[in-house]
């Protein structure tokens, strides 16, 4: 028989101890889930009982159930019994079937008999009309961060109307997936569009809440109206957080590899390369008939739904498959300058490249051979002025 002391075992207890508070200490920390603007409905609810409600919404708009259940932000209201009068649609459409640039009809819903009506096509705006009747409107729509994507100038329309006919808007943030990092040239005013409407870079790091804050905040509405606005923030967000949305925003990004590689890879729809259109591979290949032919990788543009007429409809494509590149925290400019080179057919650039960049400075950099460092070096000082602006707005890490 071995005899223990209470000393020894006091010792062994201790020791023990130790041994599992370090151990636990080591393993990473669970990160919480980040929770959406529309999943916080105890910060919003309350705003919209006894109002008649406007949503400016698409497929995205919805608010988490369960664990990879969602429920639309429409049907989730109206089973609540908020007033929803009509829905204001962008690009894409309410349940974001349409082609890119494709026009979008006013309709009925036919799940809930509300009318849809479009913002995208000669209507891009809502009318003093469109408005009447309307306490309150509430935009939730999902952003991928690059200034091309048509939803922050859907929401600079929105805000400026509501301004005008004197209507509060409530904006229900979601993460940008490309929020992690600023890069690109800066918008020149001369070249604004509907795909650039804002002195802000390719790729400017802030969420639709904190983008909504400096279109305010900067006075870029018409006549310098503000906006009532009100954003419901996120929860356990970082612009270093890593988010794989759970709805594609848009028929042609349809995981998270196209939706790091679009801000790069979206300069070829102003050229005469396809970026993966007609394909499922949307956004993560590139080629084109005219690139060099003894490329490895090859493919064919077929129509399909988000894409009934792709560049270079059922001909061989020779490019680069890009689905295996790792994340990217910087716009790729080798892919474009790569494809410049071994273009075959003159003119590679079409006008709608200058809208994209929103400067005519990159296209006279490619054509010249400007190395991508040196491009990059003329974008620094644009960069520097826009993050100073940007810090006033930031409500995140």
């Amino acid at each position: 028989m071995v005899l223990i002391s209470r000393k020894s075992t006091y010792l062994f207890l201790f020791l023990l101890i130790s041994f599992q508070l370090n151990a636990c200490a080591q393993k990473p920390a669970m990160e919480a889930a980040i929770k959406t603007g529309a999943d916080r409905t105890e910060l919003y609810l309350s705003a919209l009982k006894g109002k008649r409600v406007a949503i400016v919404a698409n497929q995205t708009s919805v608010i988490q159930k369960g664990k990879n259940e969602y429920s639309h932000l429409v049907d989730s209201l109206l089973y609540l019994n908020i007033d929803v009068k009509k829905v204001f649609a962008p690009e894409h459409g309410f349940r974001g079937k349409a082609d890119a640039g494709e026009v979008v009809k006013d309709g009925i819903d036919t799940k809930t008999g509300l009318p849809i009506i479009s913002l995208y096509g000669k209507n891009k705006k809502p009318s003093a009309k469109q408005l009447e009747g309307i306490d309150l409107v509430v935009f939730d729509i999902q952003d991928v961060g690059a200034r091309f994507y048509t939803y922050i100038s859907s929401l600079h329309y929105v805000m400026e109307a509501c301004a005008e006919a004197n209507i509060p808007v409530i904006l229900l943030d979601r993460p940008n997936p490309n929020g992690h990092y600023i890069d690109g040239p800066v918008l020149e005013k001369e070249h604004k569009s509907f795909v650039g409407m804002h002195p802000v870079p390719v790729v400017y790091g802030m969420t639709i809440g904190e983008y909504g804050k400096m279109i305010n905040g900067e006075k870029w509405l018409a006549n310098g109206v503000q906006c009532d606005l009100t954003v419901i923030g996120l929860k356990n967000y970082t612009h270093q957080s890593k988010y794989s949305l759970p709805i594609k925003p848009s028929p042609n990004l349809p995981n998270d590899q196209a939706i790091n590689l679009y801000p790069s890879l979206c300069f070829f729809e102003g050229t005469s390369v396809n970026a993966g259109r007609g394909t499922n591979m949307q956004f993560q290949i590139y080629g084109s008939p005219y690139l060099d032919q003894t490329n490895s990788f090859s493919y064919t543009p077929v129509s399909n739904e988000g894409a009934k007429y792709p560049k270079h409809k059922n001909k061989e494509c020779f490019g680069e498959d890009l689905r295996n590149e790792k994340r990217l925290d910087a716009l790729d400019l080798s892919w474009l300058i790569k494809a410049k080179k071994q273009n075959n057919n003159e003119p590679f650039f079409n006008a709608f490249f200058t809208k994209l960049a929103g400067t005519t400075v990159l296209q006279e950099q490619l054509t010249k051979g400007i190395s991508e460092k040196d491009i990059k070096a003329s974008w620094k000082k644009g960069l520097n002025r826009f993050k100073k602006v940007r810090e006033a707005y930031l409500l995140y890490d």
